[in-house]
């Protein structure tokens, strides 16, 4: 179980990555070697799974994001996921429940290269695309409590 000064450490690296050991130590009222110390020890458990930074697709030339809907043809899911995996564009894909077996999140620079990449899964699987208009809530962590 974590406390709460764990939890206090993980909201700060949440909000910000790149925070020193020195602001951590700021933040939870402990010394810089005791958070690198519950840092450590938060890495072991699993708990935290690696320091990143966020990137805009959009500078990147990535205009538009879609979720797409995927539901392989008889016999074909291995080979869907496959596919999916081997085409870069797909930043995000879940195995689910239900009629659908996967929904995926992709980023295209058009509309054409959405086309097209959902035509490499044409023989494969039928799909249901939505293009996102805004993102309402970021990816976040549910309440540590």
């Amino acid at each position: 179980m974590l406390d709460d000064i764990d939890q206090l450490l993980i909201a700060a690296l949440m909000e910000d990555s790149r925070r020193s050991l020195k602001a951590l130590a700021q933040v939870s009222g402990l010394s810089s070697p005791s958070v690198a110390e519950r840092l450590r020890r938060l890495e072991e458990r699993g708990v935290l799974k690696g320091y990143t930074v966020e990137v805009d697709p959009r500078h990147f030339g990535y205009q538009l994001q879609a979720i797409v809907r995927v539901r392989p043809l008889p016999g074909q899911l291995h080979e869907v996921e496959r596919q999916i995996q081997s085409i870069a564009e797909f930043t995000e894909c879940d195995k689910v429940t239900g009629e659908d077996c996967f929904v995926a999140r992709l980023h295209v620079r058009s509309m054409e290269q959405l086309d097209s990449l959902l035509d490499r899964l044409n023989g494969y699987a039928e799909t249901n695309t939505a293009i996102v208009k805004k993102t309402s809530v970021a990816r976040r962590l549910p309440p540590m409590a």
